[in-house]
């Protein structure tokens, strides 16, 4: 999360399984995560789903739902809490949320080579085989790689495409 890929990640994820056209997304910074989600209807109305800053919370409700399931995350302090603050991200800071737009611009090429490259990236730096810096670089290079004409039909393109991205950023 201290570099916001998953946060790009997610905003892909969310194009796909929410059928969402790419404007309709937008990323916030809300620095007290209390706020895990949210969604705007057509009337202006919000729903946000919020809970203590621990995330068994939202991964429980995932989980169960429709049902709910006792966990042992912290509940919200509502006398602690006085403000929500949102802020837009700076994505020359957080070099990886704007690649995560430029794949969401791109195509499905590109989110799937985007997704194989941070994968093998963070084992990388996991394993200390490269620095947190060299994380984006390597991604980069992974998406430098996916090939023009790249346009992925079907189950098996999608992951021929995933293990040519690894495979050219991690070989045996």
């Amino acid at each position: 999360s201290a570099s916001l890929m998953n946060k790009g990640l997610e905003m892909i994820e969310a194009k796909w399984l929410f059928e969402l056209r790419n404007e309709q997304i937008e990323i916030v910074v809300h620095p007290q995560s209390i706020i895990h989600s949210m969604v705007e209807y057509r009337d202006g109305s919000v729903l946000a789903q919020l809970g203590a800053p621990d995330m068994r919370t939202p991964i429980a409700y995932a989980l169960a739902y429709p049902d709910r399931m006792p966990t042992t995350g912290n509940t919200l302090d509502w006398e602690k809490l006085s403000t929500l603050q949102f802020e837009k991200p700076d994505r020359q800071k957080f070099r990886a949320l704007q690649l995560a737009y430029d794949c969401l611009a791109a195509g499905p090429a590109h989110q799937i080579a985007l997704n194989a490259a941070n994968e093998i990236a963070v084992q990388k730096f996991l394993d200390r085989e490269i620095a947190f810096g060299d994380i984006i670089p390597l991604i980069e290079h992974g998406l430098s790689r996916v090939p023009a004409a790249a346009s992925p039909a079907t189950l098996g393109d999608i992951v021929a495409l995933d293990a040519e991205i690894r495979r050219q950023l991690h070989p045996s």
